[in-house]
């Protein structure tokens, strides 16, 4: 999702995708017009429980962002700040603390008892206490969590543009943070030209409040003076790899050293891509998907007006260390004209052997899918709810991150909650055996011996 800062280029965005989009190959028929409470599913999918949004974290632009979890914690970004669950019961969630700290759109990431927030919007200062009248700061905070009732904020890290997304890095008792954050923006106080791809923060772990940015590599020389910036970066670390989601273009990189990534290779889409938002490794590290967030986040691009290829994921082979796109992803099922959908946040199920991911639609809701054959993946289950109605926010609504963890699917959903969500199929099943001690997507690890 593209906050202020964008909505100039996602309102060319939808120009261009109502203009150039030609018809899509027939898809599964409108099935209603369903209330937003209306939860439809797959016979093999269901929803095991959901957690409305509460004070002080339930306001009109307090959209629930994106996950992390630890343990028996859930983690879970919000416009308005972030709230952590005790998921030990994924059938009876139950709240363990809530932080007011607006800004957007507070993306979340956990290591150890350090927490990490993404602010991509100006504000007055870096203390939860801001406001957006003096627009000085932006870039990370960081809390620390080591009481999980009674977070403390405890350092923040300017950064150029702010940090739209961040993704970490362990490295013994320090930790790197790849800040994403798009840019220049004229006339800006925080976001000035020249701007490059990625920022490097350092982190002690043990001393979170000397954090700060120790690199800027230039991995895309000559475009600093235009809009450029990364919107999302995977790494997989001990791959040594990285892949880099550029708005214009996708990147594999060489992560060995954390501090000085190295371009293997760069590759575009101008036909069917518009938005490289994000990226997801298989396990072996054979192949990325990387998604298109066409529209910016707000348009309806799950119609029959919009080509299967256009808001959706691409499927790369990485062959002889090069990319090699091999098919195309996108949900089968017809969205309504006012029902905002298009690839966004999903991860891996630990399933050995196969490629099986989950992701989030927006209000196309969670789907399930299998890229164990790149060139015609499958999908194998889903969930979803009714249009959201339209109000002051243009309706915008559905599923911002849906994450496998440890025997569930958690989706974020930006108005109703917290979804806890399972799916019983012979495909899916064995990703029950792998229970992970926490998981960060932005940050894979492997799984089954792999």
């Amino acid at each position: 999702m593209h906050t202020a800062r964008f909505r100039g280029v996602v309102a060319c965005a939808v120009a261009i995708l109502l203009a150039a989009c030609s018809p899509a190959p027939a898809q599964e028929p409108s099935r209603r017009a369903a209330a937003s409470d209306d939860v439809m599913t797959s016979k093999n999918v269901k929803l095991v429980a959901n957690v409305p949004r509460t004070a002080p974290l339930n306001g009109p632009m307090d959209w629930n962002t994106d996950l992390a979890f630890q343990g028996d914690y859930a983690f879970v970004g919000n416009f308005g700040g972030f709230a952590i669950y005790d998921i030990s019961d994924p059938a009876k969630p139950r709240t363990v603390s809530q932080v007011a700290c607006p800004a957007q759109q507070n993306d979340v990431s956990v290591y150890g008892d350090l927490l990490i927030l993404s602010v991509d919007e100006p504000r007055s200062d870096e203390t939860c206490a801001s406001t957006t009248n003096d627009r000085n700061w932006e870039g990370l905070r960081i809390f620390d969590i080591s009481d999980k009732a009674s977070p403390r904020y405890v350092a923040s890290v300017a950064t150029d543009c702010g940090s739209h997304t961040h993704t970490m890095i362990p490295d013994g008792d320090k930790l790197f943070v790849y800040v994403s954050s798009p840019g220049p923006q004229p006339n800006s106080k925080t976001c000035p030209a020249p701007h490059e791809l990625i920022q490097v923060v350092e982190i002690p772990v043990n001393d979170p409040k000397s954090a700060q940015v120790v690199a800027k590599p230039n991995i895309l020389p000559g475009q600093q003076d235009s809009m450029s910036g990364c919107h999302d970066i995977t790494a997989y670390p001990e791959k040594h790899l990285a892949a880099a989601a550029c708005f214009g273009e996708g990147f594999l990189l060489d992560i060995a050293d954390p501090v000085n990534p190295k371009v293997l290779q760069q590759v575009r889409d101008t036909e069917n891509f518009q938005i490289w938002h994000s990226a997801t490794f298989n396990n072996d590290a054979t192949k990325v998907v990387f998604s298109d967030e066409l529209g910016g986040g707000s348009a309806p691009t799950c119609d029959s007006h919009t080509p299967s290829t256009k808001g959706a994921d691409a499927i790369y082979d990485i062959v002889g260390g090069s990319l090699e796109r091999r098919g195309y992803f996108k949900i089968p099922r017809e969205q309504q004209p006012d029902e905002n959908c298009v690839a966004h946040n999903g991860s891996l199920l630990p399933v050995k052997g196969r490629d099986i991911m989950v992701q989030a639609w927006y209000q196309g809701g969670v789907s399930i899918w299998d890229f164990t054959d790149s060139t015609q993946p499958k999908e194998i289950g889903y969930f979803e709810r009714g249009p959201y109605p339209p109000d002051s926010a243009g309706g915008v609504a559905g599923s911002w991150s849906a994450y496998y963890y440890n025997g569930y699917i958690y989706s974020s959903d930006i108005r109703m909650g917290l979804d806890v969500i399972a799916i019983s199929d012979p495909l899916t099943d064995p990703a029950e055996k792998s229970k992970m001690p926490d998981f960060n997507v932005q940050t894979q690890k492997s799984y089954g011996g792999q």
